[in-house]
C-alpha cells in the first residue's frame, strides 16, 4: 500500500483568514506525524495566501518525516528551495486567480525551462517530482527531464460522478503509472482524494504515495488530526470495492 503524505496548507488556510497565529501549520505536522503521516507536504504559493516561508523553514527544522516542498517553478522559489532543501520538491502549474491547482503541469511545452530548473535542484541532492496529468505526452517530457518522481493529479478521478468515468479514469491513472515506471520514474499521486474514493487509487500497484490535505484537514475541524490522520491510512488500506459505499468515517 502507498504511504500516506498529509498536505496541510489548510491550517495556514485557517491561520490566515484572521491574520493571526493560530492554528499553527508546525504543530498540525506534529500532530499529523503522530496520527501516522508518512511525510509532510507544504505549498508556498507565490501569492502567500496560506503557507508562509516562516512556515517552511520551522518544517525544514522539525518534521520527523520527510517534508515535500510545491512550488511553482520560477527562480524565486527555487532559492527558497536551495536555501531551505526539502527533502523533496514538487513542481505544480500556478495561477493566482484559481482556488486550489486545476490541472497537471505542462511539462511537454516547457521542457527545456524545467529541465534546468531541475537540474538546479538535483545538483543540490533535492530529488525532485513534477505534477502532472495521467497523459502519454506528459509522461514522456517527465522522463527527458530526469525528474525522479512524477505525481500523478487524481482530479479527474476525484470529481466523475458516474461509475463508467470514474472507471475509466482509474484505467488512466493505471496506465500512466505503469508506463511512467516502466520509463525508470517513480510515481505519486494526490489531488481530490478523501475517505471514500481514496482506495482504488492506493491499490494501483506502483503508486508509492498519496498527498492528500483538504479531506484530511475537513475531518480534522471535527475529530482532530491524529484522528483523521489515522482514518485516512485505514481507508488507504480498505480494499477498493468499498469505495463509495464504506461509512465508517462518518
Amino acid at each position: 500500500m502507498p504511504t500516506l503524505g498529509v498536505n496541510i496548507d489548510h491550517i495556514a488556510t485557517i491561520r490566515q483568514a484572521r491574520r493571526a497565529n493560530e492554528p499553527d501549520p508546525l504543530l498540525a505536522a506534529l500532530l499529523a506525524e503522530l496520527g501516522g503521516a508518512d511525510g509532510i507536504t507544504a505549498h508556498l504559493r507565490e501569492d502567500r495566501r496560506h503557507i508562509q516561508e516562516r512556515d517552511v523553514r520551522v518544517l525544514r527544522q522539525t518534521v520527523q518525516t520527510h517534508l515535500n516542498l510545491e512550488m511553482a517553478a520560477t527562480p524565486e522559489m527555487v532559492a527558497i528551495a536551495l536555501e531551505i532543501k526539502p527533502d523533496y520538491v514538487t513542481l505544480v502549474p500556478e495561477r493566482r486567480e484559481e482556488i486550489t491547482t486545476e490541472g497537471g503541469l505542462d511539462v511537454a511545452g516547457q521542457l527545456d525551462k524545467l529541465k534546468a530548473i531541475i537540474a538546479q535542484l538535483q545538483e543540490a541532492s533535492i530529488p525532485v517530482s513534477l505534477f502532472i496529468d495521467p497523459d502519454s505526452n506528459q509522461i514522456k517530457a517527465a522522463q527527458k527531464t530526469q525528474a525522479q518522481f512524477i505525481e500523478l493529479h487524481t482530479g479527474r478521478y476525484a470529481e466523475a460522478k458516474q461509475d463508467d468515468d470514474r472507471n475509466q479514469e482509474l484505467n488512466s491513472l493505471q496506465q500512466a503509472t505503469e508506463e511512467a515506471i516502466a520509463l525508470g520514474m517513480r510515481v505519486n499521486a494526490g489531488h481530490g482524494l478523501n475517505y471514500r474514493n481514496v482506495a482504488s487509487v492506493a491499490s494501483i500497484m506502483g503508486v508509492e504515495e498519496l498527498n492528500i490535505g483538504h479531506s484530511i484537514i475537513s475531518r480534522a475541524v471535527l475529530v482532530g488530526m491524529e484522528r483523521a490522520v489515522r482514518e485516512m491510512k485505514q481507508a488507504i488500506n480498505i480494499p477498493s470495492s468499498s469505495d463509495f459505499s464504506n461509512d465508517n468515517f462518518f
